[in-house]
């Protein structure tokens, strides 16, 4: 029970994160334009890794 809290909870913020990166591409395509980079790709590939382990316990089902 307690698994499935924390891999539904890990999904919910792996979702919300692409959609955090989604949303901010405009932002970081413009700060591309000056020079600057936004660490967005990071934030996701952290999110994905975390979020694979914590989906890594229900392939045993």
């Amino acid at each position: 029970m307690i698994e499935d809290l924390h891999r539904g909870i890990t999904l919910v913020l792996y979702q919300t994160t692409l959609l955090l990166g989604i949303l901010a591409m405009p932002v970081a395509l413009a700060a591309r334009r000056l020079g600057l980079t936004l660490p967005v790709r990071p934030l996701i590939e952290s999110a994905e890794r975390t979020y694979e382990r914590a989906d890594g316990g229900a392939e045993g089902r």
